[in-house]
């Protein structure tokens, strides 16, 4: 049986009085390639913060790895839906994936370890050929796999993504997933996403979030599920085939 990589037990979070996550429960094992969906506002983001112990619950539990989330952070990887960074400045996409392993170092320079795992990296993402490239003269395809190599530089168990394919093109993104299936054998994967065709096709189990977590650890989802989220009507989502959700209203 695969082991429980995070757990969360009857957990509220509460943003100037209101609730923006009430009552969530959900067990992620390793391996499990889990999808996200729900309206804007929903809690998504806040859920993937307090998975990593940036948001502390106001009630419930949260275990990474059989402990405290906010000292198992460094076994997981996370791409934000935004990463700002300067076009302009001169750092290469090595230097950039470097950076990940500046949390794993106490002092000194990158040692030989941590070249050898960002090449590693850079490989399995198949961005290698532009290690030497500044990172502000790439794609946002192309910039987006390079943060994923900065996630898995450290060797994560787990990998959150926050809507990892906004705004790229819609054939980088079909690349951007075969990646991810690949990812799946060394980690689970958890990744919000509005992306309902690569929802259907790429993961293993869905759930669906507004506030409270619809969830029943696969990818069968009820319209009655989908109708209490998104508070509109829905016809049905995928099986392995995409359709639309959401009826007109």
């Amino acid at each position: 049986m695969k082991s429980e990589v995070i757990g969360l037990r009857d957990v509220w979070v509460y943003h100037d009085g209101l609730p923006v996550l009430e009552d969530v429960t959900i067990s992620i094992r390793s391996h499990d390639f889990l999808g996200i969906i729900g309206p804007n506002g929903g809690g998504k983001t806040t859920l993937l913060k307090v998975m990593l112990g940036l948001i502390t619950p106001e009630r419930g539990e949260v275990k990474v790895l059989g402990g405290d989330p906010e000292g198992n952070r460094r076994h997981i990887g996370y791409v934000p839906q935004h990463s700002p960074f300067d076009h302009d400045f001169p750092i290469s996409v090595m230097d950039v994936v470097l950076t990940g392993r500046a949390g794993q170092r106490l002092f000194g320079r990158y040692s030989d370890q941590d070249r050898k795992l960002a090449h590693d990296t850079l490989k399995m993402v198949d961005m290698l050929p532009f290690a030497k490239r500044q990172i502000g003269k790439l794609s946002g395809g192309e910039r987006q796999r390079v943060f994923i190599a900065r996630a898995l530089v450290t060797e994560p168990e787990v990998l959150l993504l926050d809507e990892p394919t906004a705004g790229i093109d819609a054939h980088i993104q079909t690349e951007f997933y075969e990646i991810l299936k690949k990812l799946k054998e060394k980690m689970a994967i958890v990744m919000v996403s509005h992306d309902l065709t690569a929802i259907s096709i790429y993961v293993d189990k869905i759930a669906c979030l507004n506030r409270r977590l619809f969830y029943h650890n696969s990818k069968e989802l009820t319209s009655d599920d989908l109708e209490a989220a998104y508070q509109c009507p829905v016809e049905f989502i995928a099986h392995g085939l995409p359709h639309r959700v959401l009826k007109e209203h």
